[in-house]
């Protein structure tokens, strides 16, 4: 959940997009499925709504290395076994995106 929410408050903070991997996906949708609840916390940190926007765009190291070093840019630590952008993450030993997995 704290990726998720490192997630969400990277886009809140920015107003930019960005796509999570899919590890990080659910946390951000309970997030999102208690909506009382996360609106308020959107509309408290960022003063507005940070919305879910899918997008049919394939989450590759690229996309995700990005996401990373966006998140990292803001402060946060990043556990990079969910976001499949480790070292030893690869087509074979897939680490949680791709379409290996």
């Amino acid at each position: 959940m704290d990726e998720a929410l490192a997630f969400v408050d990277v886009m809140g903070r920015t107003g930019e997009g960005m796509s999570p991997s899919r590890a990080v996906d659910p946390g951000w949708h309970t997030f999102m499925l208690h909506t009382e609840e996360y609106d308020a916390f959107c509309r408290t940190r960022y003063g507005r709504f940070v919305h879910h926007t899918p997008k049919s765009r394939y989450r590759d190291r690229a996309t995700m290395a990005d996401a990373v070093a966006r998140i990292r840019a803001h402060g946060f630590s990043v556990d990079e076994s969910l976001w499949g952008t480790r070292a030893d993450c690869n087509e074979p030993a897939c680490c949680g995106d791709g379409p290996c997995c």
